[in-house]
């Protein structure tokens, strides 16, 4: 029914998306992104509630037929990094972008509320647009938040979705599949304690310098040496600060990482053995170590007919060549939590920029997305919740 109609409003889409471009605001501070939302919903008609986690925003469309209740959902947060674009639209606010596309994912998803409503009474069923807030506040995020105010509370969705804009792939083109699509995202802390000196002296010292660096080393064979080969992990320390001056031996230092895993059991045994090679190593070489272990978003893992449907409605839009085959990403995504009480699917959107030789990356202070890939975007949400709210319950 949509499909070739994000044409119909690209302009306003692509007009907010700078709009919202120019104005990032950082997790829990989207007030103004926030309210620019109600105001566009207000002005298509469509009717809304606030006060979720904060900024979010829930839109409600009910159609003219009976059907299932379905979510979408997109991300209203920036990232504090500092903008180095050159385009006419780089942010006004200092120190904060959109180097996560969602501003994007904001603008396609009040893009297709207005579709939906402009055929409201076709529709099967209701729409959610769920727009929220801090899904970049990891490990907290908002998605819990919003569960907890009570968004579903009235209307609970029978399935869930939600796009993300991804730069290895090109306009017109989505990314799916059944099972993890990103993965468990956690956070950890070691500080590391010895004892100070002279630094000609260090017989007479605990180097924490030293402690941490054998800590760091011995963290690698968490993967090498404790993982299945055959499934999939990653440990990184992020950064290590510590010492005070050249000619002192380091009293204290401070490791900071993250882990992510796909896989329940791994993500648990990681978590044991890290703390457990953190304490022993230090305790061997005459230091202190102190962990803490942050559970962060757990892995975004598709319902397997949900992603299947997906797939159908890209093909049956597009074609087959719209649909590759991608694997899996080991980036975190709150996300995650809705897909552990929904059943529901998360799929990438091609947004490569075509005069770029080279991708930036997502989390980038040159990232950048393809324009044309918001009518896809559009119409592709779109689509999904007006099919997704005529289809049988497939639980049932």
């Amino acid at each position: 029914m949509f499909i070739g109609q994000g044409k119909h409003i690209e302009e306003e889409v692509r007009s907010l998306r700078r709009e919202l471009h120019r104005n990032p605001e950082l997790s829990g501070e989207e007030e103004r992104t926030s309210r620019r939302v109600q105001e566009m919903l207000e002005e298509a008609g469509i009717d809304y509630e606030t006060g979720y986690a904060g900024h979010g925003v829930l839109g409600i469309i009910q159609g003219g037929k009976e059907g299932r209740t379905i979510a979408l959902r997109a991300d209203m947060d920036a990232l504090p990094i500092h903008e180095k674009n050159d385009h006419e639209f780089i942010s006004e606010n200092k120190g904060a972008m959109h180097a996560c596309g969602h501003d994007a994912h904001t603008s396609m998803l009040i893009g297709a509320g207005k579709l939906l409503q402009e055929k409201k009474e076709e529709l099967h069923g209701t729409i959610l647009l769920v727009f929220q807030p801090a899904e970049e506040d990891a490990p907290v995020g908002g998605s819990e938040k919003m569960m907890e105010d009570g968004i579903f509370d009235k209307w609970t969705p029978d399935e869930i979705y939600a796009q993300h804009v991804w730069p290895d792939l090109p306009a017109g083109t989505f990314g799916v599949r059944e099972g993890a699509m990103m993965g468990n995202s956690d956070r950890f802390t070691i500080n590391v304690t010895g004892s100070s000196g002279h630094a000609s002296m260090p017989h007479q010292t605990t180097d924490a310098v030293i402690i941490a660096s054998q800590i760091v080393s011995a963290l690698q064979t968490l993967v090498s040496r404790n993982t299945d080969p055959l499934a999939s992990a990653v440990v990184t320390i992020g950064t290590i600060q510590g010492g005070s001056r050249y000619n002192v031996i380091a009293e204290e230092v401070e490791l900071v990482g993250t882990v992510r895993t796909y896989d329940e059991n791994v993500k648990e045994m990681i978590k044991e053995r890290l703390q457990d090679i953190a304490k022993k190593t230090a305790e061997m070489l005459g230091g202190k170590a102190e962990v803490e272990y942050l559970d962060g978003y757990p892995a975004t893992v598709n319902d397997r007919d949900c992603a299947e449907f997906v797939k159908n409605v890209i093909r049956s839009a597009y074609g087959k060549d719209a649909q590759p085959e991608v694997a899996p990403s080991m980036g975190g995504e709150d996300f995650g939590r809705f897909l552990l009480k929904y059943p529901g699917a998360y799929y990438w959107l091609g947004t490569a920029v075509p005069t770029r030789k080279v991708q930036k990356p997502l989390h980038d202070p040159q990232f950048d997305i393809d324009e044309t890939a918001l009518a896809f975007g559009t119409e592709m949400l779109a689509e999904l919740a007006y099919e997704a709210a005529k289809r049988k319950d497939a639980n049932a």
